[in-house]
């Protein structure tokens, strides 16, 4: 019985580790970015050539609507001119009956500018580039805009990965630790990695909380 459970749990063990590493490298190389801005390198590419699109069958009343009542309504007019990303805080501007919609994608940045007294809107948007993807990655599935953030599916598939690699990284650690106190030979060396883990997190903390 032992046996066939160490042996599941090693399995189990390797295989959510291999699952996980991908999303692991791009959350490390993002904070590595946020850390460490890559200034040196080429800027993105230049702002892309706005176009209009007319005869939008804009819902009454829309200027009224507010958080994700508004994002709902907004979003049939961006599938009707061909948009498609994460819809974050849009901007009435009453002087203008205008609002500007700002719509993202991972590496990209479009701005849809929709014109409520003539059913028209201008799309524009530039390229922002890998680094900044990569940022935007790591900081999607965070708390800001709670109410009106994951309103994209594919942004809500990365929240539901975000957080499988979450519970997957606990069990990898857990199981880890199990497997280590299966293997004698590996006990010593094991305590030592274990015991220098917790002088370098707990001397960092201290240094925060102190400083």
């Amino acid at each position: 019985m032992q046996r066939g459970f160490y042996l599941v749990t090693r399995d189990l063990h390797l295989y959510a580790g291999l699952f996980i590493s991908p999303f692991l490298v791009v959350f490390a190389v993002s904070v590595f970015v946020l850390v460490h801005p890559p200034g040196s390198l080429p800027s993105p590419s230049a702002e892309r050539t706005a176009r209009p699109v007319q005869n939008l069958e804009i819902p009454a009343g829309l200027e009224n609507l507010s958080g994700r009542a508004r994002i709902d309504a907004v979003r049939p007019l961006l599938d009707r001119a061909g948009v498609h990303g994460e819809i974050g805080s849009i901007r009435y501007i009453p002087k203008e009956h205008r609002l500007s919609v700002p719509v993202g994608v991972p590496g990209r940045e479009t701005t849809f500018d929709l014109d409520l007294d003539r059913r028209s809107a201008t799309i524009s948007g530039r390229e922002t580039g890998i680094w900044d993807a990569l940022v935007q990655l790591h900081k999607s599935p965070g708390p800001h805009l709670a109410e009106i953030r994951m309103n994209w599916i594919a942004m809500r598939a990365w929240r539901w990965l975000a957080d499988a690699t979450v519970y997957l990284l606990l069990f990898i650690s857990v199981s880890g630790i199990y497997l280590w106190t299966v293997l004698r030979l590996e006990r010593r060396a094991g305590m030592a990695m274990l015991a220098a883990g917790a002088v370098s997190f707990f001397g960092i903390v201290y240094a925060l909380v102190a400083g």
